[in-house]
């Protein structure tokens, strides 16, 4: 997605044939955390391949700041386009929540 600004930890994501702006902004992973706990957990279970569909949805809806759609419609838009085609975003995402921006 050409509008992600990859300095600032952004990553793009393309949903519904749109593109969405994926940025893991403080309060962002701070509503992220207090829906599905801990962070550093989460990564831990993704690094495992334990992450719920549940989990990634949640994680890309709150660090989409606008997502065009609803969180059903944004949910629903994400398993349209398959998982696989999501997972760049999220390892993006992943990587800015354990490293931190450069």
């Amino acid at each position: 997605m050409s509008g992600a600004n990859a300095v600032r930890g952004e990553a793009g994501l393309m949903l519904g044939g749109r593109p969405v702006l994926i940025r893991p902004s403080f309060a962002a992973l701070v509503a992220a955390e207090a829906e599905l706990g801990p962070l550093f957990a989460l990564c831990e279970r993704a690094a495992a391949g334990q992450l719920t569909l549940h989990e990634m949805a949640a994680l890309l809806w709150h660090c989409a700041p606008e997502p065009g759609c609803d969180r059903a419609d944004f949910g629903e838009a994400l398993v349209a386009g398959g998982l696989a085609a999501a997972t760049p975003a999220l390892r993006v995402l992943l990587g800015q929540i354990l490293a931190g921006a450069g």
